[in-house]
């Protein structure tokens, strides 16, 4: 919740003063920098059975200009609550506590402040903020303005899973293949000692802090490389075929509501999906959960993932505390699965209102086809994440790799030795070829102006995709009409309309599965010209207008 207050004086407002710095350290006033993370903890005077049902803890921070934001506060074990802010602006910030139990005095009606600092830190998150929908509802960006792409890789079970020093590794191998985004989940399942984020019966649920003290660790170590954590509270909302509930509605809205209080001042998003066969049943229980925890309170972006169902957009395209909506753009190798990714029912949704990012889940690679039972292959990956991007207004894409998003770790003897000496699946998996090759996609993205483009399918003048949906070449282009993007999955020969060049139009090919640049010649005909691609494989075609 946002409210305003009447303007007070600019007191600290923009820059924090020397002097007040030496006033806060006589005070022991605690400092903190700019979207860094302020952390306060409280005693409570009672110890509850049950802290989560039993009370519920709101702070209200007022900013040195009066703007008033409101978090929840959490149970942290024993008698220990806390509460996580990360402040938006430099100056002297104050803060109130309400609690449902008024009797309790550790926990009701207790005040503070702090000193916030301008933002430092070598991290994106530190430099530019923390991520949100930008102003045109099409992409990300951080509270600056600075563009933010979504690329994510998926590790549902591993923040649970991993031992520490093996997500440090996962970290930083994704962290050097440019991801920007690591999806994980939090409950249903056991962690590294065997337990898990709730406990007591599933109509009166309880938080084991322990569990979540040690999920902490996990996502600093992904905010210390700059991947943002998008956080899956409950995996299993709805998860019976007959729309039965694991959890009531209630009940879930505590879990959710508890997991936000806990990581809503990291750098994080929040996804969500539908679940089970009853499609119908579970979007009508997780538009009474989303209202519940996020609708009357800030939040950081709500990704809501679709699968391959879009009929369920018409159920929350109302939904204003849904930020963005994710979907499955390939589900086989077929034709029949391709021909579905490329004309399906998701092909248009990004021009319609109101504007949401639209982020596509690419197959796993090494996963298996639903029909065929074929694996993917990193080109199958490749073509489906490239085809994506350019079939909407891109935000973004979701990668995941079979063994990595199970955190399979299984160890695999290596050639010749009888013993099993070999790394673990997960270890494997992090090198697949498409992993690394989403480098090259950041890369790309990096290098222009990505929130600009939009599908422009009349682009092509020869489509192959109608012969071969495997053929299918996907076109976008700026508005201004000074940049155009063009993929290539196979064709040796592409034919685009002259209206798809960029005035005195410098063009090169990028190779999306190394990065290196290579010139690009055209045979120029009267209303169309034609691209050889510098060899067999995929391609991209990058026109920016000349300077």
């Amino acid at each position: 919740m946002l409210l305003t207050l009447p303007c007070l004086p600019l007191v600290l407002c923009l820059l924090t003063a020397p002097g007040s710095l030496s006033a806060a350290a006589s005070k022991q006033m605690p400092v903190v920098s700019k979207w860094g993370r302020f952390e306060q903890s409280f005693r409570s005077r009672v110890a509850y059975s049950n802290p989560l049902q039993d009370a519920t803890l709101t702070v209200l921070f007022t900013s040195p200009i009066g703007e008033i934001h409101q978090v929840y506060g959490f149970w942290d074990g024993g008698k220990t609550w806390r509460v996580r802010f990360s402040p938006n602006l430099p100056g002297h910030w104050t803060f109130k506590t309400t609690c449902s139990d008024t009797y309790n005095s550790g926990l009701h009606n207790q005040t503070g402040e702090f000193i916030c600092t301008a933002a430092t830190g070598p991290t994106r998150f530190q430099q530019h903020g923390p991520v949100r929908v930008a102003l045109d509802h099409r992409h990300f960006e951080h509270a600056d303005g600075t563009p933010f792409f979504w690329l994510a890789d998926t590790a549902w079970a591993g923040a649970r899973l991993a031992q520490s020093q093996d997500w440090r590794l996962y970290a930083d191998v994704r962290a050097s293949q440019n991801f920007t985004v690591a999806q994980w989940a939090v409950a249903p399942g056991t962690d590294t000692s065997q337990q898990q984020a709730i406990t007591g019966f599933t109509d009166r649920i309880g938080i084991n802090p322990d569990f979540f003290q040690r999920l902490d660790a996990k996502l600093d170590t992904l905010s210390r490389v700059g991947i943002l954590s998008a956080i899956v509270p409950l995996s299993e909302l709805v998860s019976q075929d007959d729309g039965t509930a694991t959890l009531p509605d209630d009940q879930a809205a505590l879990l959710v509501r508890y997991v936000v209080a806990r990581y809503g001042a990291e750098p994080v998003a929040w996804l969500l999906a539908v679940e089970g066969d009853n499609r119908a049943k579970g979007a009508g229980r997780l538009k009474r959960i989303g209202q519940d925890v996020f609708a009357y309170q800030e939040h950081a972006p709500v990704v809501l993932y679709l699968g391959e169902t879009a009929k369920l957009l018409e159920d929350f395209r109302d939904q204003t505390w849904v930020d963005a909506f994710g979907y499955q753009c390939l589900t086989d190798v077929t034709d029949d699965a391709l021909k579905l990714t490329l004309a399906g029912p998701f092909a248009n949704e990004w021009k319609k209102e109101p504007a949401r990012p639209f982020i596509p889940f690419a197959p796993y690679e090494n996963g298996i086809g639903a029909q065929s039972r074929k694996r993917f292959s990193a080109d199958d990956v490749r073509h489906a994440i490239y085809w994506s991007c350019l079939m909407t207004a891109p935000a973004g894409v979701s990668y995941g790799g079979d063994g990595v998003v199970n955190w399979d770790s299984t160890i695999e003897p290596k050639a010749g030795e009888p013993l099993p000496e070999g790394l673990p699946l997960w270890h494997m998996a992090l090198f697949m070829p498409a992993a690394k090759q989403m480098k090259q996609l950041a890369a790309f993205a990096n290098s222009i102006e990505f929130w600009r483009l939009q599908p422009e399918p009349k682009f092509v003048a020869n489509q192959p995709g109608n012969l071969s949906p495997r053929r299918f070449i996907a076109a976008a282009g700026a508005q201004a009409k000074d940049l155009s993007v063009v993929y290539v999955p196979e064709d040796r020969t592409l034919e685009i309309l002259l209206d798809a060049l960029p005035p005195s139009p410098n063009v090169t090919w990028l190779n999306p599965r190394s990065g290196e640049n290579s010139p690009a010649v055209a045979v120029v005909a009267a209303r169309t010209c034609q691209f050889p691609t510098p060899d067999p494989g995929d391609w991209l075609l990058v026109m920016k207008a000349g300077k």
